[in-house]
C-alpha cells in the first residue's frame, strides 16, 4: 500500500468516525473568537462593539479632587469605599476597629498573578481605578456633573485590590497602552473596563477598542461584570 493512499484511507476514516460521533477536529481545543464571528450574548467581547468611539480629549482641568476627596462612603454602610474593597478582596482579613482592615492576603493579584500579604501601614497592596479617573476624564467624565463623578470613583466595579507597583506601572494607562504582565488576568481586566466604561458612558479611542477586542477574542465566553 503506498504512503498516498495510506494518508487518503486514514483520512477518511477519520472523517466518517467524526461524522457518527458528532464531533469535529477542532473539539477540545481552546476557543478563540474568529475575526468577523458574532461574540457570545451577554459576554464582555459583545459588549465591546456598544462602546462609542472618540479621541482622547486634552486632560486641561483634570485633578483628583473633580472626583471627589479620598474614599467616600458611597453605600452610606458607615465605611470608606476603600476599607469596603479590601475586605471584598482580600483574603484572611483581621480588622483593626469596625470598618478598618489591619490584615489579610490578596491571592492570585490579577495584575501580577502574586500573593501579596497586605498588613495596614506598610502595604504593597493599592485599590486601583480599573478605568483611571484621568482617562475617563479625557473620554467624557469631564462633562459630568460632580454626583456622576463621585459615584464613578467610588463604584466597586471599578475598584480592585491590586499589587502596588503595578499600579503604578498602568498609571492611566487604558487597553491600548497597558495590559496585567499576568496574561490570565488579562480577559478579567478588559471584561471589568468594557462593563464600567458601558455602564458610564466612557468612550475609546480606536487603539483601545481594537486591543480589548484582541484580548477578549482570546476568551469569547467571558462574561461582562454586573457589579
Amino acid at each position: 500500500m503506498t504512503r498516498t493512499y495510506r494518508t487518503a484511507l486514514g483520512a477518511a476514516v477519520l472523517s466518517a468516525a467524526l461524522a457518527l460521533t458528532g464531533c469535529s477536529a477542532d473539539d477540545g481545543a481552546t476557543k478563540t473568537a474568529k475575526p468577523g464571528a458574532p461574540a457570545a450574548r451577554g459576554s464582555a467581547l459583545a459588549a465591546v462593539d456598544g462602546l462609542t468611539v472618540k479621541g482622547r480629549a486634552p486632560k486641561t482641568g483634570y485633578s483628583r479632587d473633580q472626583f471627589g476627596r479620598g474614599w467616600t462612603d458611597t453605600d452610606a454602610n458607615g465605611c470608606a469605599t476603600r476599607e469596603d474593597i479590601l475586605k471584598r478582596d482580600l483574603k484572611d482579613v483581621k480588622f483593626k476597629d469596625k470598618c478598618d482592615v489591619a490584615s489579610g492576603t490578596l491571592t492570585k493579584d490579577v495584575y501580577t498573578g502574586r500573593t501579596i500579604q497586605f498588613v495596614r501601614g506598610s502595604s504593597k497592596v493599592d485599590i486601583d481605578h480599573v478605568v483611571a479617573l484621568s482617562d475617563a476624564w479625557q473620554k467624557g467624565a469631564q462633562q459630568w456633573d460632580k454626583k456622576k463623578r463621585v459615584a464613578f470613583a467610588n463604584d466597586p466595579l471599578n475598584l480592585l485590590a491590586v499589587d502596588s507597583s503595578a499600579n503604578r506601572r498602568k498609571s492611566d494607562g487604558d487597553a491600548a497602552t497597558w495590559l496585567p504582565t499576568f496574561a490570565a488576568g488579562r480577559c478579567t481586566y478588559v471584561a471589568d473596563q468594557v462593563a464600567v466604561k458601558k455602564k458610564y458612558g466612557v468612550w475609546v479611542t480606536d487603539a483601545e477598542k481594537q486591543a480589548m477586542r484582541k484580548v477578549l477574542a482570546e476568551c469569547p465566553q467571558q462574561k461582562l461584570p454586573t457589579g
